[in-house]
């Protein structure tokens, strides 16, 4: 029965986001990614070419994935447009649900008999995040790579994943989209040989695997599709909250600002694959998880806004096991909840609009994301910080701040 109130909770909580992009949204706007994924597994049944292929006006998309993920696309080529547009979303809230089910878990077992309900409650909330409101808007695909890097790392691992190496569902999720492949340079800082070669190994499988099936496609994709920034979208656009995105908009053009966007994005990475070896060296795979997951968002060239659904794993890690005994983790969680819920790239939009405004507010605005996904960063050290006479000073360890100064 608590299982059945939980679930119908999750139902709720997920029916005013589905009802806005379901059924009150424009037909021309309707689940427009995972119509593209729909037409690669179409164009592999009908023998057209896969990249040069485009969904109907006015989108005009193209498939912009590896191989690999035009190939695991494939069924969706069987069911009905209208179907897939609605399973595809059920199975988001699935995925979601089971991101905070397993990266919360530590704090959801304090819950007792009432586990069901709390990860119900804990589950609402992440629905309304921006992030993953935008990836139910367009169908998108990274609620499924966030969840492949949960069940790969963090403890207990599910049964389907406990038979699989380490790094085996990283490698799998890079060969559908590129950016999980930051893991793997995570893994050689912390010196994980065995996990970056799983990583890798599995994504290469994978990879040729498709070549195999679909070589056209794949030397196409491999020499041509990749190297086109073009096909992803204006690169420029508020929905790109990268720290190459915000350059764009507001940095130097040219040579300066790609040595500009290279320096910072060195230091972004530099402190964050610091700061997310620390975490894991205090045994906390959570909030290493997002450190890395936010980190691949700034440093990524393009990183739309649906790409931060990673903000669902800060959250947690953020309230860490008990929260109302270390209050300064519930503050930080509810800070970043509340902020990845306010939309506030698209009042930033708003705000431009106004041409008689003064223009940096909304500039603030429109690129508030990348500050976000900073400030993720930071909150992320902050609560992670010991306090006297924890089991980590016991142990001699550093505190984060004295470690990545240190270059841990």
């Amino acid at each position: 029965m608590s299982w059945t109130l939980a679930a119908l909770v999750i139902a709720l909580a997920a029916s005013p986001v589905a009802l806005r992009y379901l059924v009150f949204w424009p037909l021309d706007q309707w689940q427009v990614d995972v119509d593209v994924y729909r037409d690669a597994g179409v164009s592999i049944l009908t023998g057209r070419p896969i990249y040069s292929a485009m969904t109907e006006a006015p989108q005009l998309l193209p498939f912009t994935y590896p191989p690999f993920a035009a190939f695991l696309a494939l069924p969706l080529a069987f069911i009905p447009f209208g179907v897939v547009g609605w399973l595809w979303t059920a199975l988001q809230v699935v995925a979601t649900t089971a991101i905070v089910w397993y990266a919360g878990r530590r704090v959801l077992v304090t819950a007792g008999d009432r586990l069901p309900l709390a990860l119900a409650l804990l589950t609402a909330p992440m629905l309304w995040l921006h992030p993953v409101d935008d990836g139910i808007r367009f169908g998108q695909v990274n609620a499924f790579l966030v969840l492949a890097c949960v069940m790969d790392l963090v403890e207990p691992r599910p049964r389907l994943a406990r038979w699989l190496p380490r790094g085996a569902l990283i490698g799998l999720a890079m060969a559908i989209k590129l950016t999980p492949g930051v893991f793997v340079v995570h893994f050689l800082v912390t010196r994980r040989w065995r996990e970056a070669a799983t990583t890798v190994a599995s994504a290469a499988v994978a990879t040729l695997l498709a070549a195999v099936i679909l070589p056209g496609t794949s030397w196409e994709f491999w020499t041509s599709a990749l190297r086109d920034p073009t096909r992803l979208g204006p690169n420029a656009g508020t929905a790109n909250q990268s720290i190459r995105g915000f350059l764009l908009r507001l940095g130097p053009e040219g040579l300066p600002g790609t040595v500009l966007w290279l320096v910072v994005v060195a230091v972004v990475a530099w402190f964050g694959f610091r700061l997310a070896a620390r975490m894991y060296r205090a045994g906390d795979p959570v909030a290493e998880l997002a450190v890395v997951g936010i980190v691949a968002c700034l440093v990524s060239p393009v990183s739309w806004v649906h790409h931060y659904h990673w903000v669902v794993v800060v959250v947690l890690a953020l309230l860490g096991a008990r929260p109302w005994q270390e209050r300064h983790r519930l503050w930080a969680a509810l800070a970043v909840t509340v902020f990845f819920t306010l939309r506030l790239p698209w009042w930033g939009i708003d705000w431009l609009a106004h041409r008689d405004w003064p223009e940096w507010p909304g500039r603030v605005l429109q690129n508030a994301d990348v500050a976000g996904g900073v400030l993720c960063l930071v909150l992320l050290w902050w609560v992670a910080r010991e306090r006297p006479g924890s089991r980590a000073d016991e142990a001699g360890v550093g505190t984060p701040a004295e470690e990545v100064a240190a270059g841990a």
